[in-house]
């Protein structure tokens, strides 16, 4: 691997073996585009990539998730949109982002474009922080890589905190290495502030700020040489230290109260966590690491493949015999740069306290993951780069056209038309001064496509359920702490809300049910059929409307 200055600066020959890698006999072969015509290529991908995350912008409804974060930004100030964002498991940056941006237009599509911007820029950082850190060839692997990882489309195409994370990750990476380079204060100052933007979007940045911050005290020695640098970047750390502090004693106390985390980490999120009662931490670490890479690509022995790769390029890196680039870091410092987040992540997984596995809040090790895997890629074999990128082109081909798991909405389910058509059918086929029922998820896609605002509560404290005005509907939304109905717990929730609103028996009313319902629906089904609804109105596997009949009390 070779150092350059700047970025797009093509790798010049050395005769010492400690200026550049280029002269290691035992580098990988890395050639193979490094013509002006290389970054045209370069800006061709990234303009796919921009490409592959407008589409579902465009084309997909929102999913729960979504619909709360518009909900929480479309509140009426700003320190109102602050303190609805604090009920949100995340720091508050995307709800106040939205809160503005919401005031130049409000359809799926423009509510989503900050994460499509932020997701195509992403990729772009990341390869322009590569060109540094290893060499152009090695880069554009990474920059495929990272445009047309299914899971990264996706996150890029959703109104979530991932894009925006991965941006200020990326940031961080190529801000900190131009610092260094050109020993220059203010872009040493943008490194800090993108630092910030990531602390202040998700949790997961917690783990990332730790690595970066140990991988730059070891590339900042010998102090004395970039004394101003260094004192620069030690009081920004102060600062980041004092920010997450804050979140730490005011934030995250409060989810804890509320139970929240404890309940991600009980349902959904059970597999990402250890538990020590039924598991061994060594195959549960390695089982979890795995899956991280199938969640990554969206595809099992894809996925299996780039582990593999993975741990090549790793094993490469920190192989005895050790070149030290002029410039840029030592194999080894960027091996710890790479290994720091598994290993802090493990250790969280561990201890309970982050989620390891397939699973979006993994996403963070997104860039660290195709930094390794694109070094081992280049690392093995005499191929050229342009045969390798062909191979891989055709694995990313297989993760988004065949994915293996699929994803928990599919993309013909979560089609815009579907949820278009089921809001006509609702209303035509419900007459005036109707109730609504939903369960909470239910409820964000309810206020969001049928009643033009909320309809579920946000701020605490929360009753069990609530009635709000939709139109001329009245609908009875659960609070988060029934996220979903079941078969199991539709009835008791029907029954609930017939005694609190005094509903009387024979009374019909309306069940909106939509978001991850696939999983549960069939079985909700026979309690449908039992309440009157033997043939439930289904708009994909994601969406279904029933006229139930409340029934004469027991």
């Amino acid at each position: 691997m070779t150092s350059r200055g700047a970025a797009g600066t093509s790798p010049q020959p050395s005769s010492s073996a400690e200026s550049s890698v280029s002269v290691d006999k035992r580098a990988p072969q890395l050639g193979g585009i490094y013509s002006r015509g290389s970054e045209y290529l370069a800006a061709v991908v990234i303009a796919a990539a921009f490409i592959a995350r407008l589409i579902p912008a465009q084309k997909f409804f929102l999913n729960p998730d979504e619909a709360l974060h518009n909900l929480l930004a479309s509140q009426s100030s700003l320190a109102r949109a602050y303190q609805a964002g604090l009920t949100n498991a995340h720091p508050p940056l995307l709800i106040l982002i939205l809160y503005y941006w919401r005031a130049l237009g409000q359809s799926d599509l423009w509510l989503r474009v900050p994460s499509v911007l932020a997701g195509t820029a992403c990729c772009w950082l990341l390869y322009e922080w590569l060109k540094l850190v290893v060499d152009r060839s090695t880069a554009f692997l990474g920059l495929l890589l990272i445009s047309f990882a299914p899971s990264l489309i996706f996150l890029s195409a959703e109104i979530r905190q991932y894009a925006l994370l991965l941006f200020f990750m990326t940031a961080c990476l190529y801000l900190s290495e131009l610092a260094l380079l050109k020993n220059s204060a203010g872009l040493m100052i943008l490194f800090l502030a993108s630092l910030y933007g990531a602390l202040l979007t998700h949790y997961s940045s917690f783990i990332f700020a730790f690595a970066i911050g140990v991988y730059l005290l070891v590339r900042l020695y010998p102090y004395h040489q970039k004394l101003k640098l260094f004192l620069l970047w030690g009081a920004g750390q102060v600062g980041g230290v004092a920010l997450a502090v804050y979140f730490l004693t005011t934030h995250l106390p409060r989810l804890r109260k509320s139970g929240m985390a404890h309940e991600g980490f009980d349902t959904y999120l059970r597999k990402s966590v250890f538990h020590s009662s039924d598991q061994n931490a060594v195959t549960f670490l390695a089982a979890q690491t795995l899956r991280v890479f199938t969640y990554l690509f969206s595809h099992g022995l894809v996925g299996a493949l780039t582990l593999l790769m993975f741990i090549v390029g790793m094993v490469w890196l920190l192989r005895p015999k050790r070149s030290r680039n002029a410039q840029g870091p030592s194999h080894l410092e960027l091996a710890l740069l790479l290994g720091i987040p598994f290993v802090a992540n493990w250790g969280a997984a561990l201890a309970g306290l982050y989620p390891l596995g397939a699973t979006r809040h993994s996403s963070f090790l997104a860039p660290l993951a195709i930094t390794g895997a694109c070094i081992g890629i280049a690392a093995c074999g005499s191929a050229r780069t342009w045969l390798k990128a062909v191979v891989i082109v055709g694995c990313l081909a297989l993760c988004n056209f065949f994915p293996a798991p699929p994803p928990p909405i599919k993309p013909q389910d979560q089609s815009a038309a579907l949820m278009k058509s089921a809001v006509t059918f609702l209303n035509a086929s419900a007459p005036p001064g109707s109730v609504i029922f939903a369960d909470y998820q239910s409820g964000l896609l309810l206020g969001r496509y049928v009643c033009g605002h909320g309809v579920v509560q946000v701020f605490p404290p929360l009753k069990p359920m609530a009635a709000t005005s939709c139109g001329t509907y009245t609908v009875i939304a659960t609070s988060d702490r029934e996220w979903k109905f079941s078969a199991e717990n539709f009835p008791g929730q029907l029954a609930s809300a017939a005694q609190t609103f005094a509903l009387q028996p024979n009374t019909e009313i309306w069940l909106f049910y939509a978001g991850w319902i696939n999983d549960s629906a069939p079985a909700l089904s026979q309690d449908l059929r039992r309440l009157g609804c033997p043939a439930p109105n289904t708009f994909g596997e994601n969406i279904l409307i029933c006229r139930v009949t409340l029934p004469e009390p027991k």
